[in-house]
């Protein structure tokens, strides 16, 4: 059976993740497999440290979309795939990588997923997470604090000279290409259900 790509996008830290989650709490099902697109930055073990900081991770180019198009082809074809695993530490990617096997449901999440053609053509379901700008600097925050060994001011240094205005060039704008935009500032019940149903769907025709 061909697998159901759903590609998840919205703004950084606007809860894609507690989204995707509600989705599979309500599917049930077990074959799942969720690929974070933050996993396929670009490798930069030749670049020093001082050079890693520079990098502008927030713009399209950061990302090797080729590799992860290359991915979601074997995974429909029923290959499994060695996915890199970044290392937001050291601004590379790490020595170890992670066997991904193809699933019935396979979701690909990240804030910038929607911007590849190739990505949008492959993905049977699009959606997009929307959420008030400060709350997402909030939890942006907290989380690069706690998660990622981030401090205040690079935390705050890097939101206001890549991750907003790459925001507004880059991530907004891909809302057009969704089949679901969620607000994720309120209850999004009906949203989710909505999705829910049209993967079930999906899943049917493909038996």
């Amino acid at each position: 059976m061909k697998p159901v790509i759903i590609a998840v996008a919205g703004g950084s830290a606007s809860g894609k993740t507690t989204v995707v989650n509600e989705i599979l709490s309500k599917l049930d099902l077990t074959s799942v497999a969720i690929i974070k697109h933050d996993d396929y930055y670009k490798d930069q073990e030749d670049m020093s440290l001082e050079e890693r900081y520079k990098v502008n991770y927030d713009h399209p180019d950061s990302l090797d979309n080729d590799l992860l198009v290359k991915h979601i082809q074997m995974l429909l074809e029923g290959k499994s795939v060695l996915k890199p695993v970044y290392d937001f530490e050291q601004y590379t990617r790490s020595k170890n990588t992670e066997t991904v096997e193809p699933r019935k449901v396979i979701i690909l999440e990240g804030i910038l997923i929607l911007t590849d053609e190739r990505i949008r053509n492959l993905s049977s379901i699009k959606l997009f997470v929307e959420l008030d700008e400060d709350t997402r600097f909030i939890r942006r925050l907290q989380r690069d604090l706690k998660e990622r060994g981030r401090s205040v001011d690079s935390v705050i240094a890097q939101y206001q000279s890549t991750v907003k205005p790459m925001h507004h060039k880059y991530v907004k704008p891909t809302k057009r290409y969704a089949d679901v935009i969620i607000p994720n500032d309120y209850n999004h019940d009906v949203a989710v259900d909505i999705i829910v149903s049209k993967i079930k769907m999906i899943l049917e025709e493909h038996k």
